[in-house]
């Protein structure tokens, strides 16, 4: 009988900000994923970029450690991903990403008068925006899947992975970023995946988050969740693209499932005893 297949996504927010609190979850995601693992599922690994991406390389060391003191002998694999994406996405009409460094107002008017976008951050200086277009394809898909095959760990898609612009036989960089989120249901979709889980620095799926009346949900069904996407309900730069990315893998397969949970919470998400679990109906 075929193992399950799980794809784990990585949130940037669930390592913390400073480095006491980076160096904890770099130990958590260790052993969340070795306790996936031992889950019997093949996995395939994505992670966000970002400030903390280094500490994402070191929890991704840790994990083969972490492994072989419970005495589990995995490989663990680490493929640079290249992602299409469309030239005439309308993201690159309307950029959304603020990437770099703060930079002076006239530095900001040389990168306008290289046809780059720029941003006044208040208080602060400018910094690019850059395009946050819909992943397509994703080229090393076969790579991933013999490595599965293979009985492998795998790290894909880091930090949502490289867009490319397809150019007859030839790949061109794009300057753009891609949502990590999108880029791990593509990635799920593909392989097939049973279950997308996403990790995060919250328990549940909440509305009104942060607020007095905050309602938590421990299950949602797809027509719920575009019914609070539609009203507003979900930020666009956390948890809009892990609604709307489960929304695309549950509907790509009757028996699959996404789940969106607290990283110190994986095995327990997966069993269904914490965790928002996103379902067909």
């Amino acid at each position: 009988m075929a193992k399950k297949k799980l794809v784990v996504a990585l949130g940037r927010n669930a390592f913390g900000e400073t480095f006491p609190e980076q160096q904890k979850g770099v130990k958590i995601a260790a052993k969340a994923i070795a306790d996936l693992v031992e889950e019997n599922y093949e996995i395939v690994i994505t992670h966000s970029n970002g400030p903390q991406v280094g500490m994402f390389h070191t929890a991704m060391n840790m994990i083969r450690t972490e492994l072989l003191n419970r005495g589990i002998f995995k490989p663990i694999s680490t493929i640079i991903t290249q992602v299409k994406v469309d030239p005439f996405d309308k993201a690159f009409s309307n950029p959304t990403k603020i990437i770099g460094r703060y930079m002076s107002q006239e530095e900001a008017e040389l990168e306008k008068n290289k046809g780059n976008y720029v941003t006044n951050v208040e208080g602060k200086g400018y910094r690019r925006i850059i395009a946050s277009p819909k992943p397509l394809e994703i080229y090393e898909i076969d790579t991933i899947k013999a490595l599965l095959d293979a009985s492998q760990i795998v790290i894909a898609g880091g930090g949502g992975g490289i867009p490319v612009l397809e150019q007859g036989t030839n790949l061109k960089g794009a300057s753009a970023v891609i949502e990590k989120d999108y880029t791990s249901e593509l990635i799920a979709e593909l392989i097939d995946a049973d279950v997308l889980l996403f990790l995060t620095a919250v328990d549940k799926v909440s509305l009104y988050y942060g607020k007095t009346d905050e309602k938590s949900m421990d299950t949602l069904t797809i027509e719920q969740a575009k019914d609070y996407i539609t009203n507003g309900y979900f930020e666009s730069g956390s948890m809009l693209p892990k609604v709307e990315a489960s929304i695309k893998f549950i509907s790509s397969g009757s028996e699959k499932k996404a789940i969106i949970a607290h990283l110190e919470r994986a095995k327990d998400a997966l069993n269904g005893k914490t965790g928002t679990t996103i379902t067909l109906n």
